[in-house]
Order: structure tokens, then sequence, then C-alpha cells
């Protein structure tokens, strides 16, 4: 992924800051169970939108608080073939628990079928009117990080500033490569006041 980054070139923020991701968390929480969980997904997770919409029940672990995602991302194995990838993300329990009542996840669990069955049954552009609609309700202003890429690199952003190591965040965010999660060791504003403030003591 080169050329990734966290500022357009004229200089706009590509990432949700802390105020507006906790806006937008909890605008969220206020939408029926679909659009909660859908936007408590890719807030907790850092995935894709269209790697929100292969999660299935079979790839949530309640007791071991995991929601397994594919990435979707190109990989290439050794001999240049395509490989899949998989990776295993944490989630906070409370957040687990709204998932199960709202859609039924240990229900689905006991029925092959329904456990393969994609939890949210929706397409792509679904997803971003929906977060689109939830961002202008939390008043996050109208600029290119009003978006679900911006709420991925929200995550990114947020993880470094909370100490969690570039290799962890890497697999959760499902990086091929450290370097490109390196870019998150690049935060500013309030972010990488933050970070200074720890080695002010």
């Amino acid at each position: 992924m080169p050329g990734m980054r966290l500022h357009d070139p004229t200089g706009n923020r590509l990432y949700l800051n802390a105020e507006e991701r906790a806006a937008f968390l909890a605008v969220a929480r206020r939408q029926p169970a679909r659009d909660r969980t859908l936007c408590e997904t890719l807030h907790y997770t850092g995935c894709r939108p269209s790697e929100l919409l292969e999660i299935t029940p079979a790839r949530v672990d309640l007791s071991g608080g995991t929601i397994t995602i594919r990435s979707l991302k190109k990989r290439k194995d050794a001999s240049g073939r395509s490989k899949v990838a998989y990776r295993a993300v944490p989630v906070p329990p409370d957040y687990l628990d709204t998932l199960n009542t709202a859609h039924g996840i240990r229900e689905a669990q006991k029925s092959r079928r329904r456990a393969a069955a994609p939890i949210w049954p929706l397409s792509r552009v679904r997803v971003w009117q929906v977060v689109k609609r939830i961002m202008i309700e939390a008043g996050i202003p109208d600029a290119p990080h009003r978006s679900p890429k911006g709420l991925r690199h929200g995550f990114g952003v947020n993880a470094t500033v909370q100490g969690v190591p570039l290799h962890m965040l890497s697999k959760w965010m499902g990086h091929a490569q450290l370097s490109t999660t390196a870019i998150y060791a690049d935060a500013v504003g309030k972010e990488e006041q933050d970070i200074a403030a720890r080695m002010w003591g």
C-alpha cells in the first residue's frame, strides 16, 4: 500500500480524531440495531467496509473476545500465487454482548447455514451511506476524513496514541508490511501531544 498517508496533498486530515470518534460512537449507539452494530464494528476493529460485509456469526468468538476478519487486500505467497489471510481482532465484551443480542450470534452458531451467512447483508454503497449519515449527525465536518476510511485511519491513530505496538496494530489492520502501519506513528495535533505528554511524565 505505497503512498498511504494521514493528510491529503492540501494538508487536510484523513482520519477521525479522538473527539470525532467519540461523537460518532455516541450517535451510532442511538441507532437501530443493524446500523449501531455495523458502525461499532467498524469503530472497534478498524476493518474496511468490504471486510465488514464478509463477517459471519462463525467468525465471532464470544468467549474469546475476538472477531476474525478476512483481509481483502491482494496477498501473494512465495510462489506469487494469491493467498487468503485472516486476522483475529480483540473487541470489548460490551460490544460483543450488543452484537449477540442484536443478531442472535450464539443461536446462529448452532446452525452451519446460519453461521455462514453475513451478519450485514448490504452493499458497500449502503454501508457508506449509513456511516456518512451518522458522521453528519455527529457533527463531523464535511471534509476528506468524513468517510469509512477516515474511521479506519482514526482506529490506527488511536491505537498508536494508546501505546499499541506497531507489529500488533499491523496484524489487527491486516497490513502486509509493517512500513504501512508506521504512518500512524506520524500522528499529529492533540494525538501527538498525548504521545509527547507521556515522555514529559
